[in-house]
């Protein structure tokens, strides 16, 4: 039940697609074969993050038997039409797809989903709704991902590898007919021009997820959601299966930190699981929130030179916390990787977008410079140390995070402690695994570690 199909409907006057599938959780038997080398990579990161198992493959009339093998890798062979119409081909393969997808099995009823994808230098949120009569198509209701980058200023990318920009458009409006969905591509944050354009298909591939399984960022309720990530999840006993756990003690002239974390769903309660004494209330508060977001077990204890300042204790701890964090999050293999919440606390919103990619990166809007009452403290601690905390902490977990003001505190410490709840609620579903990848990276390289 998992062969591809194969077609012979023409693309334009000059091509054939042939060998097209879209295979919910199952691998095609073909390759991606577009003849457009960087169309090929972004159309697999459905096979990555979609867990739909893609082909196509482009033929120009004529050349049937000829120059689409999927074992010759060469440049010419896989950039064997980047000369010919792109738009053509990026609109017809789009069309395809679409069409493929629209076979899939979805959830009844209308249905949305969201998802915002972070790269290290670019954010995309792509928004997804299909409706239970969809005969009219779909619409591409917004897209603002041009300029591709911002080089050159104002301008941006023509063309990535042998990929022209300008028909990104074309492909997602095309599937968006055919498939019958709705969709919005809107670049929140993005200087380089290759990662918008990732970020965009990885946004979408994790959009459409979660459109076919029911769930959706920040809806914590459905049941759907409870199935796939609740308490009585295969996710939830498999995570728990890995035993994943991390500790760290180190002493300094400056500092003498324990941290020890386990990734164990709080098995003993919150009273019992979470116990942290920095000697920093606001640190406290942070750390604890953000452990009992992300349900694991944490044990912090720092005795700083508090008599100093809070410049070393707030910085050791986000280090080390960090570091523990990496430590037992090991491989990431089989984990589901990504994920985007929002967390409240008083008037302050946030969200945070945080990748499991081993490539460390943050970026934030956050009013801590420009904060409305010029406040010098969150709580007790230093508002330029908070940065730095938010930085330590990414940095040496190794993940890629985006943070996203949404509401302004009415302090500074509002605002660092919706972060924490975001940033926990994030990593709790990021580390999740996904029994369905079968202990499998989910990334399109095979492997995080390189």
């Amino acid at each position: 039940n998992i062969r591809a199909t194969r077609s012979n409907s023409t693309m334009a006057t000059k091509f054939t697609l042939s060998n097209l599938a879209c295979l919910d959780t199952a691998k095609s038997p073909y390759p991606i074969s577009t003849g457009i080398g960087f169309f090929d990579h972004m159309i697999d990161q459905l096979n990555s993050h979609a867990q739909i198992g893609v082909s196509v493959t482009v033929t120009k009339h004529g050349e049937e038997n000829g120059n689409a093998d999927k074992n010759n890798h060469s440049f010419e062979v896989v950039n064997r039409y980047a000369d010919e119409d792109q738009a053509d081909i990026m609109g017809s393969v789009g069309a395809a797809l679409g069409t493929e997808l629209k076979k899939l099995s979805y959830p009844d009823g209308d249905r949305a989903s969201r998802f915002c994808c972070p790269l290290d230098e670019a954010l995309v949120e792509c928004k997804l709704t299909k409706k239970a009569s969809n005969g009219d198509g779909g619409k591409l209701i917004n897209f603002t991902l041009p300029p591709y980058g911002k080089y050159p200023a104002n301008k941006g990318r023509a063309k990535i590898g042998t990929m022209k920009t300008q028909h990104v458009e074309t492909f997602f409006s095309n599937l968006a007919q055919t498939s019958g969905m709705d969709i919005s591509l809107v670049k929140v944050r993005g200087d380089n021009g290759h990662h918008v354009v990732e970020s965009a298909f990885k946004a979408f591939s994790r959009a459409l997820r979660n459109l076919i399984d029911g769930t959706n960022t920040n809806n914590y309720t459905s049941a759907e959601y409870e199935t796939m990530w609740g308490l009585k999840s295969d996710s939830y006993t498999s995570s728990l299966e890995l035993c994943r756990e991390g500790k760290l003690e180190r002493s300094t002239k400056e500092t003498s930190i324990l941290v020890h974390i386990l990734l164990n769903g709080l098995a003993k309660g919150l009273d019992d699981s979470v116990e942290v004494d920095t000697g920093i209330k606001t640190m406290d508060q942070f750390v604890s929130i953000l452990a009992k977001e992300a349900m694991m077990s944490i044990e912090v204890k720092c005795n700083g030179d508090l008599y100093v300042d809070d410049h070393h204790t707030s910085e050791d701890v986000s280090i080390a916390l960090g570091q523990v964090l990496n430590t037992a999050l090991g491989t990431k293999a089989g984990l589901n990787r990504m994920w985007c919440a929002i967390g409240t606390y008083g008037d302050a919103e946030v969200e945070v977008t945080m990748d499991l990619s081993n490539r460390p990166c943050i970026t934030h809007n956050l009013s801590l410079s420009s904060n409305p009452n010029e406040e010098e403290y969150a709580g007790d601690l230093s508002v330029e140390m908070l940065d730095h905390v938010l930085e330590s902490l990414v940095m040496n977990s190794r993940s890629t995070v985006h943070i996203l003001e949404k509401k302004v505190g009415k302090t500074v410490l509002e605002t660092a402690l919706a972060t924490a709840m975001a940033f926990g609620k994030a990593l709790r579903i990021c580390a999740a695994v996904d029994p369905r990848r079968a202990g499998k990276t989910a990334s399109s390289k095979g492997t995080l570690s390189v």
